[in-house]
């Protein structure tokens, strides 16, 4: 891990603070204009999943016009914008670019009017309910400022725009595009979501596992139906499905360690269609989670046993037993931020920002197929931490309470912009520095 050439006064200086002439905190504010021009832009025009078409090509446009080196359609939408700069370590800096199906809700002056049609063949509206707007905005602010500090740090920058992680798939598909072979492999991996969780301009970081693996299990239960009056003559896949809905909550109660996190959610539950008919079949969708891979295995593995179980009390013969499917392509594993770049990278950030900015904080359930750029390649690398994004009038307003504000994925959820935009690049910048820059 090289140095960085950052004075201590630098490092200590908090965003918004006076400063010398020059530094990076003035660099990136006389940028917040035309940054904060670019993030409304963007999130009036979201882009779904897979299709982020329009997005893709600003950002690009951005990066060529810094000098990069610049690949499109990298996993069907992605970009990677390439920077060699002499010798050292290679960097990954990623930013995701899609928006989501909901009917944004906040009321600002520039909110998406956009409707689109899903690859699944959904239409809907569609937001930056995430904040990947401000991500892509901190992108571009992140690239300007190291392609002028070229004096100061040495090696190889890859800064990627990735489509489809809002549903776990653009990760991969740049992956198994080529994005270790034909482009530069990184050493170091780093990437900041925005939260909703904390106030803005506020950092926050997990030591060791950051998010969750993801699975997504459908169970189609199978039964003999029948009129509802004559029970005793079918087999009632509601009943059973019942029991297996109870059943999987013993598999976090009583067969995973009490200090292993792990979640097992039956999120949907249909079937029949009529008071007085017992019909043949129930579905249960379920979404799966964990942090190892060994409670990972736990978990699905207890799923199926349960499922057959239950079915075989009930009395289902063979040819109708229950059907478990782990849909593959919904899954997104666990990101795991690697001890020697967080405690550096956490050590800059509070020397930088100051103690009562950075915040060492748990990890999260949610997912985040940023993890597999490390799990390609386990040696390299990998960080990725938050910047809070809620308003300050908001955070005084309910004491900081999470459960009063609105969360990431709400058609309500308008973060502080111009906050984790800036806290983003002046963060991301020193994690990159700590990495590349010269000694």
């Amino acid at each position: 891990m090289r140095k960085t050439i950052l004075s201590a006064a630098a490092l200590a200086l908090p965003f918004g603070a006076p400063a010398a002439a020059d530094t990076l905190s003035d660099q990136i504010r006389a940028d917040m204009p035309s940054l904060t021009a670019l993030y409304r832009d963007l999130h009036a025009n979201p882009e779904l999943s897979m299709q982020e078409v329009k997005s893709a090509a600003k950002l690009a446009a951005e990066a060529k016009k810094l000098g990069f080196a610049v690949t499109t359609g990298v996993g069907k939408t992605g970009v990677v914008a390439v920077m060699k700069n002499g010798p050292g370590p290679v960097l990954l800096i990623r930013a995701d670019m899609d928006g989501l199906p909901v009917i944004e809700q906040t009321g600002l002056p520039f909110a998406s009017k956009v409707r689109a049609t899903s690859l699944a063949g959904v239409e809907s509206g569609v937001m930056h309910a995430c904040g990947h707007d401000t991500h892509m905005a901190a992108w571009v602010g992140t690239a300007r400022r190291l392609a002028a500090m070229k004096d100061q740090w040495s090696g190889t920058l890859v800064m990627i725009a990735q489509p489809g992680e809002e549903i776990g798939q653009g990760a991969k598909a740049m992956l198994d595009d080529g994005l270790y072979t034909r482009f530069p492999k990184p050493t170091h991996a780093i990437a900041f979501h925005d939260s909703a969780g904390l106030a803005a301009g506020t950092i926050g970081y997990s030591v060791g596992p950051a998010l969750a693996n993801v699975d997504s299990v459908d169970i189609v239960v199978k039964g003999l139906g029948g009129h509802g009056a004559y029970p005793h003559t079918t087999k009632d896949p509601i009943v059973l499905a019942s029991r297996i809905v109870m059943a999987l909550q013993t598999l976090v109660s009583r067969e995973v360690d009490p200090q292993e996190p792990a979640v097992v959610t039956v999120g949907s539950f249909h079937a029949g269609a009529k008071h007085n008919i017992i019909s043949d079949e129930a579905t249960l969708l379920l979404t799966v989670r964990s942090y190892t891979d060994e409670t990972r295995k736990l978990l699905l593995d207890g799923i199926a046993r349960i499922v057959r179980g239950e079915a075989i009390a009930a009395g289902i013969p063979d040819d109708r037993m229950p059907v478990v499917t782990q849909r593959g392509g919904d899954y997104t594993p666990a990101t795991i931020n690697t001890d020697k770049l967080t405690a550096s990278t956490a050590d800059l950030f509070t020397r930088r920002f100051g103690a009562e900015r950075v915040i060492r904080t748990k990890p999260v359930m949610g997912g985040e197929d940023f993890g597999r750029y490390h799990r390609a390649d386990p040696s390299i690398e990998s960080l990725i931490f938050w910047v809070g994004g809620v308003p300050a009038d908001k955070w005084r307003e309910t004491g900081g309470d999470a459960t009063r504000l609105p969360s990431l994925h709400s058609p309500f959820w308008a973060p502080d912009a111009e906050a984790v935009i800036a806290t983003g690049v002046e963060a991301t910048v020193t994690a990159a520095l700590g990495v590349l820059g010269k000694s």
